[in-house]
């Protein structure tokens, strides 16, 4: 990776790239630490402190932008949970899926449909999130500091309305970012800003288990251990992401003119872990959704505490719902990745068969057959991460004992695996840019 960084700054178009990605990279995480002043930082930090889990969550996708108040507190959230409604929708609705096929226009209309969904979205958060803040003032923590002065003694409603207006805003502002990274930097703008906020929010939360080592340098173990262990989930995701099943394929040659094309052998390469983490993404949004809808709106009802206790995050439900809908996403994603038919006719278009098997509809089932076997794998895979070592990270940050280091949750097995799969996969979009750039330059 670091052969390639050096490579990548040696060609003028992709270090501007490179640059052009770090400014607005600095650009999201200034907005970061740009207060809301509708908003008390430190009243905040106490219903994080009362475990709400919506907050939790939020918190560490956005680097902690929402325990500090700041511009950019719904983050990226929103825009995630649109892009996974539409990808849904596209396979319901036949509109949107005729859409979808109508090439460069057609995308360019869905996507402008998913920043619809997502303002919208972030309206409704933005919404419950400021509800729940001024609720909170019944207990002592006043979060909703009024502004204007004919409000002070009574519900700030012009208040709540400029503080929803600016998350709305911040929100959509990082939204645009993350497509200006897309369109003009290196990588996906999406996976960038959550990279960036995960690396941010295990940085800080690192730093403050180290501070209580003072206190007990006993801890110092617990940190030891989870650093380790977080270097062996890494090495084991790395060796997975990597792994890939060889179908070969065998071209027979063909005479067109003078020329003869074909008789060679290449081979058709799927990988084990195709999907990423998409799968784990879309299985705990789903799953944050009611608790999220739950907790804004109707946190002080029976039926949030009873939601709490039997299904909420940590219950024994939730995991078992979570590797399911990990299994049923991680197949929904494969069937849009990799198409059985399409990929039987185009080897069969171009005079190809896999040996020992008939061409059209057996090699499709073939295909199809091997590549259910492998997601089954991946899915597997997938489940592990998101669920084994959740409770390792738990048990070395003192979750179960009287103490509490803070770490487990900022830096997941999930977070991990996005760290990851967004450094490979940045690693391979810089290494095809420096070889498109090499091949234009032998043409010329």
């Amino acid at each position: 990776m670091f052969e390639t960084l050096k490579n990548a700054f040696k060609t003028k178009e992709i270090r501007m790239k490179i640059f052009f990605t770090l400014a607005l990279i600095l650009v999201y995480r200034i907005g970061c630490y740009i207060p809301i002043p509708t908003l008390s930082a430190s009243a905040i930090e106490g219903v994080f402190g009362n475990s709400v889990d919506f907050f939790n969550v939020l918190g560490a996708i956005t680097g902690g932008s929402m325990s500090q108040a700041t511009l950019f507190s719904l983050g990226i959230l929103p825009f995630i949970n649109s892009f996974i409604i539409m990808q849904l929708l596209t396979l319901i609705i036949p509109a949107l899926e005729r859409m979808s096929k109508e090439g460069e226009e057609g995308r360019r209309k869905i996507t402008q449909i998913t920043r619809i969904v997502a303002i919208v979205l972030a309206i409704i958060q933005a919404i419950g999130i400021v509800i729940m803040l001024n609720t909170a003032n019944s207990s002592g923590v006043s979060a909703i500091r009024p502004i204007f002065d004919f409000e002070r003694g009574q519900t700030p409603i012009l208040t709540m309305a400029l503080t929803i207006v600016i998350m709305v805003g911040g929100s959509t502002m990082v939204m645009w970012l993350s497509e200006r990274i897309t369109e003009y930097g290196i990588g996906n703008g999406t996976s960038i800003i959550i990279f960036i906020g995960i690396l941010s929010t295990a940085g800080t939360s690192i730093a403050g288990a180290l501070k209580q080592v003072g206190n007990n340098w006993t801890y110092i173990w617990n940190i030891l251990g989870y650093i380790l262990f977080v270097v062996a989930v890494l090495v084991f995701i790395v060796f997975i992401d990597g792994a890939e099943r060889r179908i070969a394929v065998q071209y027979s040659k063909q005479v067109k003119g003078n020329k003869m094309y074909g008789g060679q052998t290449t081979y058709i390469p799927i990988r084990v872990n195709g999907s990423g983490v998409m799968p784990i993404i879309f299985a705990s949004s789903l799953l944050m959704f009611p608790q999220m809808i739950i907790q804004l709106f109707f946190s002080d009802t029976n039926a949030a505490g009873w939601y709490a206790r039997y299904m909420g995050t940590g219950t024994p439900v939730y995991y078992v719902l979570l590797a399911l809908l990990i299994l049923g996403f991680s197949y929904f994603y494969a069937q849009i990745q990799f198409n059985p038919e399409d990929v039987s006719k185009n080897i069969q278009q171009y005079g190809g068969f896999i040996p020992g098997i008939r061409a059209g509809k057996p090699t499709s089932d073939f295909l199809r057959k091997i590549n259910n076997r492998i997601t089954l794998f991946g899915a597997v895979f997938l489940m592990i991460i998101a669920l084994v070592p959740t409770f390792i990270f738990l048990a070395l940050s003192g979750h179960y004992s009287n103490y509490d280091l803070g770490f487990a949750n900022s830096f997941s097995a999930t977070g991990l695996l996005i760290v990851v799969s967004v450094a490979l996969e940045l690693n391979k979009q810089l290494e095809s840019q420096i070889m498109m750039k090499h091949y234009k330059g032998f043409l010329k």
